[in-house]
This record gives C-alpha cells, sequence and structure tokens, in this order.
C-alpha cells in the first residue's frame, strides 16, 4: 500500500510539473504535501505542495512560462522575464517564488533558481536556503545528467554530516545525529580531528565563524580563526553561531523578496496559513 502510494504520487507530481516548461536540470518537492508530518490532523492530501524548479537559463525559461502561466506572476510580469530573473538572481537567496497556484487541483508554491547560483549555494553554503531544504528529504522528480550539479549536492550532504558533527557533544544517539543534520557519524573529537573538519567545511561559514571569532583590529587569516576553534570547548556553538549568521540575513531578504514576486494579496493569504498552520501546531503541543 505504501509503496502503491509513492509511486501515484510520483505520478501527480510529474503531471504536475507537465505545465511547465521543459528544460529544467533539477526539480524537487518537499514539505508537508510530500511527506506526512506527525500528528493527527496531519492533512498530507490538501497540503500545499511545494517546488523547486533549477534552470539553467532563467531569462528563457521565465519567457517560456509567462507564456504558458501568465497568471501566476505578480505584476513584475509586465516588467518581462528579465526584470524577474534581476530580481530572482540579485536579492534575497536567488530564488524566485510563485505561492497559491492551482495546478491539476492541488494547492502548489514553486520556486525558480539559477543552476549556477545553486551550485555556488550548495559548494560555499553563501546563504544556505536551498542548499539548507536539499539537506532534508525531498522527493527527487527530474533531473538531468548535470555533473556539477551532481557533485555539488553530494559535496552538500558530505559538508552537513560534518558540520552536524562539530555541534554534536562527545556522546549522541542516533536521533541527535538525524535532528541535527542527516548523515554518517564520524569518530574522534580531538582538537586535531575538528580542525581537519572544519577546514572541509564550506567556504562563507569558514569566513562567517572567523568573524564571529576575530577581535576588533586583530585581523587573523581564517585558518588561524579555525585552529583556536578547534581547540574550543565550545566548538559547536561557534559553527552554530556561524550558521545562523549565514541563515537569518538570507531568509529575512527571500521573505522580503516574496511581497513584490508574489504580490501584497498573496503573500498576505499565504503568510495567514503559515500562522494558522504555526498556531495549530502549538495547540497540539500544549493540549
Amino acid at each position: 500500500m505504501a509503496l502503491q502510494a509513492l509511486q501515484s504520487s510520483g505520478v501527480a507530481f510529474r503531471k504536475i510539473l507537465s505545465h511547465f516548461p521543459e528544460e529544467l536540470s533539477l526539480a524537487f518537492a518537499y514539505g508537508s504535501g510530500v511527506y506526512r508530518q506527525v500528528g493527527p490532523s496531519s492533512d498530507q492530501k490538501n497540503a500545499m505542495l511545494d517546488f523547486v524548479f533549477t534552470v539553467d537559463d532563467p531569462v528563457a525559461w521565465h519567457s517560456k512560462n509567462l507564456k504558458k502561466n501568465w497568471n501566476h506572476y505578480s505584476f513584475l510580469k509586465v516588467l518581462g522575464p528579465k526584470i524577474i530573473t534581476t530580481v530572482q538572481n540579485n536579492y534575497g537567496a536567488g530564488v524566485y517564488y510563485n505561492p497559491l497556484i492551482m495546478c491539476d487541483g492541488r494547492l502548489i508554491k514553486y520556486g525558480v533558481i539559477s543552476t549556477s547560483i545553486l551550485i555556488e549555494d550548495l559548494l560555499n553554503w553563501n546563504n544556505l536556503y536551498i542548499a539548507g531544504r536539499l539537506q532534508k528529504p525531498v522527493k527527487i522528480i527530474a533531473m538531468n545528467e548535470n555533473v556539477a550539479l551532481r557533485s555539488a549536492l553530494d559535496k552538500n550532504l558530505k559538508s552537513a554530516v560534518t558540520t552536524a558533527f562539530l555541534m554534536l557533544p562527545e556522546s549522541f544517539s542516533e536521533e541527535d545525529l538525524f535532528i541535527e543534520i542527516a548523515g554518517l557519524s564520524y569518530s574522534d573529537k580531538s582538537p586535531e580531528g575538528q580542525f581537519t573538519q572544519l577546514m572541509t567545511l564550506p567556504k562563507t561559514l569558514q569566513q562567517q565563524i572567523n568573524h564571529v571569532m576575530d577581535p576588533p583590529g586583530k585581523n587573523r587569516d581564517v585558518e588561524e580563526t579555525l585552529l583556536q576553534v578547534a581547540h574550543d570547548p565550545d566548538c559547536g556553538e561557534v559553527v552554530r553561531q556561524g550558521l545562523s549568521a549565514i541563515v537569518r540575513p538570507s531568509s529575512m531578504k527571500q521573505s522580503t523578496k516574496g511581497i513584490f514576486t508574489a504580490g501584497m494579496k498573496k503573500t498576505v493569504v499565504y503568510s495567514s496559513l503559515k500562522l494558522h498552520k504555526m498556531w495549530k501546531g502549538w495547540l497540539r503541543k500544549t493540549s
């Protein structure tokens, strides 16, 4: 029964994908519409489906999508695909979202991101927005034979495992590991081992750790800072602060960009739905 349900959902996702231009290097679905959430009131069937489409040429893709799905876009559609792509690439986390779209009888939201920008985020964690999403369970619907993209996806997961391990205590359970970021475990929490792992972290995270630890006027290089962090008993907390410095600004910028890309009306409706979902979750915890 579970296998049949999985196969059925895959067919449904591919059918939704057929409503969009085909030139996708990667397409995946995520969230409560794909994976059943914990709780008796979880309604997977009626939950909004979330998609991300990765495209090599955003201008060409948006141009075709505007012809097929003009009503998906906010007022920015009148400015054309080049302006849409400029907003997508240069503001927030490099993603252009169209939310609250009815497609094949399901409510969906889809984000569009440039392949090159995604690869940079996967490798360097520039903002950890889509790279962070790809560290969690997602359902891959389509992927082409882009070797650089596939390699970056693997590197992102390896970086996530390394980072999770650095933030875990000496002793931890399997559940602890999956809570931090699912992946393989490593042994030896020695300063030497931690320094080796810190040196393999994505460039942006290393820079943020350096910023957290570097006192004004000191101007130490990143390697010197990471060596100090490796010997610090609070190494995990420093890594956590570095992650927060990446994620918080990109999330805020992406949310602000949503007002323009989705339009004010959709933004208010979408925000209301998110608040309602959070309220229901809070009620379940307190009841």
